[in-house]
């Protein structure tokens, strides 16, 4: 039986929702490790001179994958309008909480002896104990600042995104999709830096750091702009070209304010 509109709508949104969630708890968890990005592919460290403190692009793993946060936010964005990209945020947010609850109490559980004195492949003694405290234990600030700048950078995306389609329409893609992301991650790169770490760094290093972190966000938002159109072109063809130009502006007329 063939698909009514409704259907294939509601299906499209489960399948967003299910990226996005997806990436966005893959962040969280792996956030944890810091790595390299010139390290990475070979490359000497960028050494840049950030207002007196040499920074590197030194970044949480996390990095890797937010940039599907992007790509799927905007996309939830364009055909399900704010309060789809509010909804799926706010409930991904109650879902990182929450998994950070489990680790919490998780980390407290009593070590098996056996499990404690482990070796790795090579045959070295491992305290598993510690290493699992270690990687799974964030910061209670980190994980407030994080989830803090996470909201609030969605809702100025949506914001930003929808004040860019007013005066756009359907034209013009990459303006709203790029723009609303490099907006609304200037936010969420100093947003969770200041929460988690004002009182041990000073301004001066949240500062250099949140550039750098932003220079990296802003040059991966910029690469991914293609992968925006090929988005919107699988989505047209799954729609139907006229069902999704509906649905994307009755999305738009739908999204007024900021909440």
């Amino acid at each position: 039986m063939e698909n009514t509109l409704d259907q294939k709508r509601n299906r499209l949104f489960v399948i967003l929702s299910g990226i996005f969630i997806t990436n966005a708890l893959l962040a969280e968890m792996i956030g944890v490790k810091i790595f390299s990005a010139e390290g990475t592919f070979g490359l000497n460290p960028a050494n840049l001179n950030i207002m007196g403190f040499t920074m590197a692009f030194n970044l949480t793993a996390g990095a890797v994958i937010w940039p599907v946060v992007f790509l799927t936010t905007d996309l939830i964005n364009e055909y399900f309008g704010k309060s789809g990209v509010r909804r799926i945020s706010y409930f991904t947010a109650a879902l990182i909480a929450y998994a950070f609850v489990v680790i919490f109490i998780t980390i407290r559980l009593a070590p098996a002896d056996f499990w404690i004195n482990s070796t790795d492949a090579s045959g070295n003694p491992v305290n598993m104990h510690v290493a699992f405290n270690k990687i799974f234990g964030q910061g209670q600030r980190i994980i407030i600042g994080s989830l803090t700048a996470f909201l609030i950078g969605q809702l100025v995306d949506v914001f930003v995104f929808q004040a860019l389609r007013k005066y756009t329409g359907s034209r013009m893609l990459w303006l709203r999709a790029t723009g609303s992301t490099l907006v609304s991650q200037l936010v969420d790169s100093f947003v969770v830096l200041y929460i988690a770490f004002a009182g041990v760094f000073s301004n001066e290093q949240i500062i250099a750091i949140g550039i750098t972190n932003y220079i990296y966000k802003f040059i991966v938002a910029v690469a991914l702009t293609p992968v925006i159109y090929l988005g919107h072109s699988w989505i047209d063809k799954y729609l139907g070209k006229a069902n999704a130009e509906k649905i994307s502006e009755e999305a738009a007329h739908q999204s007024r304010g900021f909440f």
